[in-house]
């Protein structure tokens, strides 16, 4: 297994413009990360310049750009917005080959108030099916992480890998978007995970944090045979600037124990 980092993780600093993408990709070079995510929000733009630069960036700095995440909605009642949101993520699949990554985060959505959720079940279904075919001929794997909606429970998420059966399809397992019994749904999600958000803690229903086992998750992962990235994604309450290297430090030190 290899460990990275979300550039989601520093979002307030890349909101606020503290830290730029390559900022935070020589912060995770100086934490001795294999790799970065690179979230789409916080691109100042997708010229092939600017893509080229976060490359070579990477490159120098000897790290992988692990996956690049997106945000698209596959659950707009409108069958014209559905078909706009295919053609976004046909772009960012484009992104995604031009910086070397091998898979693209995408999101099954939460469906609108008053629509069955069959029915948004179907939509996004339809929206991957439309969408695959070019992330395939690209040689990009669609990552589909478990974010509410549609995906909230490892039993709905898995609706979506029996339905397409893809090779290009997959899963970004994210451990704390779970409601509850949260090992027990990383058991059944992690044999088909491409990719996996490392998150400190999860919140439970009545909004109090709780630290994840991460010797548990490891062993999880392990006995799925999972060798991809555990790519941390903080959203704790501690600042980042200290909260993340110490994780970082963590999880590298499992990674020795467990895979060494």
């Amino acid at each position: 297994m290899k460990i990275g980092c979300c550039a989601y993780s520093y979002r307030e600093a890349l909101t606020r413009g503290e830290m730029s993408l390559p900022d935070f990709i020589r912060t995770c070079a100086e934490l001795n990360l294999d790799g970065v995510e690179l979230t789409g929000y916080y691109f100042p733009d997708t010229t092939r310049a600017t893509l080229n630069n976060l490359k070579r960036l990477c490159f120098r700095l000897g790290l992988q750009v692990s996956g690049v995440a997106m945000r698209n909605q596959f659950t707009l009642p409108d069958p014209e917005q559905r078909k706009a949101e295919v053609e976004k993520v046909k772009q960012w699949i484009d992104i995604a080959v031009a910086l070397g990554a091998p898979f693209l985060r995408v999101f099954a959505d939460r469906y609108p108030d008053g629509v069955p959720e069959s029915t948004a079940l179907e939509w996004a279904i339809e929206c991957f099916r439309q969408v695959l075919p070019y992330a395939e001929a690209q040689g990009i794997t669609l990552a589909l992480e478990n974010h509410g909606g549609l995906t909230a429970t490892a039993d709905k998420t898995l609706r979506f890998v029996h339905a397409l059966k893809s090779n290009y399809f997959g899963l970004l397992l994210d451990c704390a978007n779970f409601p509850d019994q949260h090992y027990r749904q990383i058991e059944m999600l992690a044999p088909y995970a491409v990719n996996v958000h490392a998150k400190t803690h999860f919140r439970t229903p009545q909004g109090d944090y709780t630290e994840l086992d991460y010797e548990r998750i490891f062993a999880i992962l392990k006995q799925a045979g999972y060798r991809g990235y555990l790519s941390i994604e903080y959203e704790y309450t501690d600042p980042p600037a200290q909260a993340i290297p110490r994780f970082a430090r963590k999880l590298l030190a499992l990674r020795e124990r467990y895979t060494g």
